[in-house]
């Protein structure tokens, strides 16, 4: 399928910011703010680790829980930071494609491909997005990751129907939902196996045969 080619964008999908160990040095402004994220991040991506604890990840980190809080008001202020990472990261890309792209299907594919491609190549990110890291958290978190999955499903729906604009159709609007809503159930459900599976059933298999057959 040519037109759903990944382009370089889609090709250099954002993974998790990895920082250099600086052993005792006093961080930089802000350094120590994504050690901590990466480090929580890093610890998600263990097969059927539980609930993370605050002591747990300032042991990880060699720092007092103290020096945790000195950076984050609280443990859900850090999955916050996980998640605006999610966002930044899958939306720069999502519109991208929109600017680049003219053709609805095309935009559909590629939307639903940059989405999976994040997912596989950041697992502990896979975790917080299906909300399996989430279940003992604050509620917001969950409804925010709602939040973007939503997203997802109102740009795919805006792809669709200019797609079914451009054929013709009677009912884009109509049409436009449906597909969207099952392209986001098909998404979904990619990013939920790879995290039950401990991460070995990975969301992009046989994706461009399952993209013709949906995206169509």
């Amino acid at each position: 399928m040519t037109d759903a080619e990944p382009t370089p964008d889609e090709a250099n999908v954002p993974s998790t910011v990895v920082v250099e160990p600086t052993g005792r040095k006093r961080p930089k402004p802000g350094e120590r703010r994504v050690q901590i994220l990466h480090t929580l991040a890093t610890m998600l991506e263990q097969p059927g680790a539980d609930r993370i604890t605050t002591a747990a990840l300032a042991a990880k980190l060699d720092v007092s829980e103290a020096a945790l809080y000195r950076h984050f008001a609280s443990k859900a202020q850090m999955f916050e930071g996980l998640i605006e990472f999610i966002e930044q990261s899958v939306f720069t890309l999502v519109n991208q494609i929109g600017e680049r792209e003219v053709d609805g299907h095309v935009q559909a594919q590629k939307i639903l491909s940059v989405l999976l491609q994040f997912g596989e190549k950041n697992p502990g990110m896979t975790r917080v997005m299906v909300g399996d890291a989430l279940v003992f958290e604050n509620e917001r978190l969950v409804s925010r990751m709602n939040q973007f999955f939503d997203r997802i499903e109102s740009q795919l729906r805006q792809s669709l129907r200019l797609a079914a604009e451009s054929a013709g159709s009677n009912t884009p609007t109509v049409d436009a939902n449906a597909q969207a809503s099952v392209l986001t159930g098909f998404a979904v459900g990619r990013l939920q196996r790879y995290a039950r599976s401990g991460f070995k059933r990975v969301p992009t298999e046989h994706l461009e045969v399952a993209l013709q057959l949906l995206v169509r």
